[in-house]
């Protein structure tokens, strides 16, 4: 059995509790938050030990991993500690507020050899990993360019603050929304050399965004557009999509279905045809063994305990990915102020580019190992430029 602990008990901390606390090779061995109401009436109903300060359940509990799921600026220190006594770490999404210390983090837990991942649960849904299996196959050929979007009906009116509508909190349509599409596109793409266009702008909020819009620029000319809108009250809920463009045909996937359009010229892989195909998220998912708010939230943390199990180091969503899609964010940031917005940042701008580090040229080197499998002879060669250029960054 696992021991693991859960840090922060709001809404996606429950959340987490609830499924993990269900796992038939783990055992929540304690929980962390600030709020004495939700400890003493987790204590009284399902006996697990409360602690109101994360350093004494570290010093008290024998714990091999936790699930961090606490404010985003509270995460660096709490994933440090973590890391440095010995454990594993799922954190919630974004990682960290700065790239730099996102980065860092991933350093340091490739030289304790820890396992970690972020949640970005829509690398989970069926449709989604479809789609990295079509790139992987090269199936609409090179990519030329994507738009992701997210909108939903998160701020619908001027209200009071919380930390989600704070910035320096981690919230924000961008940290708290723009995070997910943004991510899909690192897992589709890799990184971007840089970014333009960039708006962030205010519907209801006071202290942040409501909506963000921009440009990414990726190498070989390939472009990608990020639209998303969290004060939009046509939606019921949250919902992420992206369509890519290629030069053998195009995909378009959201979390119910992947559609995909494939010209004569294409080689179809297994399954598919020429034209058009539709693949449902309900045939492309396997079942979980409890379900809360979506198969992908118990997929996730089932994928984080095999690695814990397994000693899997560069799982799905480790730190060493998350830093990438926190660079990005801190790109548009950068860009809507009309500061740095390519990764290369010039010296002494506000946001100059942290060193590439191991940990991320190991993530980006296995991805495109992948890429090259099933790609043409032109195509490989691009990728292996591409990661020259990676390695000459060290």
């Amino acid at each position: 059995m696992i021991r693991m602990g859960v840090v922060g008990l709001g809404k996606m901390g429950l959340s987490h509790l609830s499924m993990i606390r269900s796992h038939p090779r783990v055992s929540v061995d304690a929980v962390v938050d600030s709020t004495g109401y939700v400890l003493d009436v987790l204590s009284k109903y399902t006996g697990v030990r409360t602690y109101g300060d994360y350093d004494t359940m570290l010093r008290e509990v024998a714990l091999d991993a936790v699930i961090i799921a606490t404010p985003t600026r509270l995460h660096a220190s709490m994933v440090a500690t973590a890391l440095d006594a010995g454990l594993d770490v799922f954190c919630e999404k974004p990682l960290c507020l700065t790239s730099a210390e996102s980065f860092q983090l991933a350093e340091r837990a490739a030289q304790r050899e820890r396992v970690t991942q972020v949640g970005y649960h829509n690398r989970f849904v069926g449709a989604f990993r479809e789609v990295k299996s079509l790139l992987d196959a090269n199936a609409i050929g090179r990519v030329t360019h994507t738009l992701a979007e997210a909108y939903g009906p998160v701020v619908l009116k001027a209200k009071g603050s919380t930390w989600r509508s704070r910035r320096s909190e981690g919230g924000g349509c961008l940290y708290d929304y723009a995070a997910h599409p943004l991510d899909l596109l690192t897992w589709y793409l890799g990184a971007p050399t840089g970014v333009g266009g960039a708006v962030l702008g205010r519907v209801f909020s006071a202290e942040t965004e409501d909506e963000v819009f921009g440009t990414l620029y990726y190498p070989d000319d390939v472009s990608g557009q990020i639209s998303v809108h969290w004060s939009d009250e046509s939606y019921r809920k949250m919902t992420t999509k992206v369509t890519l463009w290629g030069t053998e045909g195009r995909i378009v996937a959201d979390r119910q279905e992947c559609q995909v359009y494939l010209r004569d010229t294409s080689t179809p892989p297994a399954g598919y045809r020429v034209g058009w195909n539709v693949r449902y998220t309900t045939e492309l998912t396997e079942p979980v063994w409890f379900y809360l708010r979506g198969e992908e939230y118990s997929a996730q943390l089932d994928h984080f305990v095999a690695s814990v199990e397994q000693r899997r180091v560069n799982g799905m969503n480790t730190f060493a990915s998350a830093a990438i899609t926190d660079r990005v964010l801190e790109l548009l940031t950068s860009d809507a102020a009309g500061g740095a917005s390519t990764l290369q940042a010039e010296a002494g701008t506000s946001s100059p580019r942290p060193a590439v580090p191991e940990a991320t040229i190991r993530a980006t080197a296995a991805m495109a190992r992948t890429r090259i499998a099933g790609a043409s002879n032109v195509a490989r060669r691009k990728i292996r430029r591409r990661m020259d250029d990676w390695r000459d960054r060290r």
